[in-house]
């Protein structure tokens, strides 16, 4: 066991990081996905009450900053505001929706669509109480097969390995069984569950599963090698226009500093778009236009 003597301090909306110039809050978007109209609110936020950006992480979440608080507690206007947008599904369960998957997954490249899974895990990790006692910092990692995050750290994940299959991980190196892509979902829910019985919910807990002895392996019934389709590695895709295989296209934008601001929002919004990938690479996709 590790030497933990706290739970982790991982900001959320309900519990915030204090740091120098305010509360910070994180809002975790599964999958990189938000609609415009989610983004625009929580710009909103950021304009009225923090720092007037939304923050881009490497996991492909969105922070807003500088936030006035009264010894820790936001205002109910901020939180209601954050509500408002529709970005916050559980309360309970919002510091543990750390899902990242390949941004461009059923759009272009990769072997498999993982949006479904994406959804759907996220949907099974809020309905399961006892998971909320996974730590705010644990990730699971979803790798569509092209390898552009199988080099990710994590605790849960998967990698495709045709359209309909996808082997699991558990740790920095352990591998589990390959699983039908529409059981994938219910496979790492119950994986994580099983690290909640092993790690138990205590202040000196585990955060992660590699924190357990012997690690993934531990947390896997029956640890297997490897498939040889899991040995892939991509880089992020290029900035500018990409072609989708629906024969629509798609912007990759730079996000300057990590920071989206009301003129990126404004050059997105004119795009057309209704939906947004946010990558762990702190970029936009700006997905589904048509190829005019």
């Amino acid at each position: 066991m590790t030497g933990r003597t706290r739970r982790d301090l991982c900001p959320g909306l309900l519990r915030p990081w204090i740091a120098d110039d305010g509360a910070l809050i994180r809002v975790r978007i599964p999958g990189g996905a938000v609609s415009v109209d989610a983004l625009g609110g929580l710009l909103g936020v950021a304009r009225a009450h923090g720092d007037g950006t939304v923050h881009v992480t490497s996991r492909a979440n969105l922070q807003v900053r500088a936030i006035p608080h009264d010894e820790g507690c936001l205002s109910d206007a901020v939180v209601d505001a954050v509500m408002a947008t529709g970005l916050m599904p559980s309360t309970s369960h919002e510091r543990i929706r750390n899902v990242m998957a390949s941004p461009l997954t059923g759009r272009s490249g990769g072997r498999a669509d993982l949006r479904l899974v994406v959804a759907e895990l996220d949907r099974r990790l809020c309905a399961e109480p006892g998971l909320a006692a996974l730590a705010g910092r644990f990730l699971f990692v979803l790798d569509d097969g092209r390898g552009d995050l199988v080099d990710r750290d994590l605790d849960l994940g998967l990698v495709a390995l045709e359209a309909d299959t996808a082997q699991v991980r558990a740790g920095a190196g352990s591998w589990g069984p390959v699983v039908p892509l529409a059981a994938a979902a219910e496979v790492l829910t119950a994986l994580a569950a099983r690290f909640v019985e092993l790690a138990g919910a205590q202040a000196e807990s585990p955060w992660h599963v590699d924190e357990l002895p012997g690690g993934g392996a531990t947390v896997l019934a029956s640890p297997s090698e490897p498939r040889p389709g899991t040995r892939v590695s991509s880089p992020p895709p290029d900035l500018g226009r990409i072609e989708q295989v629906d024969g629509r296209i798609a912007w990759h934008l730079p996000v300057p500093d990590g920071r989206i601001d009301a003129r990126l929002f404004d050059e997105v919004r004119a795009h057309g778009a209704h939906g947004l990938v946010v990558t762990p690479w702190r970029t936009l996709i700006v997905p589904d236009l048509e190829n005019a």
